[in-house]
């Protein structure tokens, strides 16, 4: 199993509660499909910068699960005719827990490069 992260935008005319009923059935399918919900986070009602669907504003979620590869490539053929989603688009989640445990690279030093001059 895979941790995934979605991004989710509903059409904000067709859903009630700014998607808390969608987040429900949501979790409730990746549950069954082997899978566990780690956060579902609501991003609130954004403006779009160009009309998708002849919409200009919907309701975004992001959601954070683990889910077998094979049941996340059917995930968007799922919700592809859902008239409440707008968008929803799948990634690997790769972030690290705590920025700070990401090791940095450490700085180059400094070469100090000495010059001689000749008086003439």
């Amino acid at each position: 199993m895979k941790t995934y992260e979605t991004v989710i935008i509903l059409d904000d005319r067709k859903v009630q509660d700014e998607g808390k009923a969608f987040k429900e059935e949501f979790s409730s399918m990746i549950s069954r499909a082997g899978g566990e919900i780690i956060k579902a986070t609501p991003l609130g009602r954004k403006t779009f910068a160009r009309e998708m669907k002849k919409r200009k504003t919907g309701f975004y979620w992001d959601f954070i699960f683990d889910l077998n590869e094979k049941e996340i490539k059917a995930l968007p053929e799922k919700y592809r005719l859902d008239e409440r989603v707008l968008r929803l688009q799948a990634f690997i989640y790769d972030r690290p827990e705590d920025p700070r445990a990401v090791k940095e690279e450490p700085a180059l030093e400094e070469e100090t490069v000495t010059e001689t001059v000749k008086a003439e």
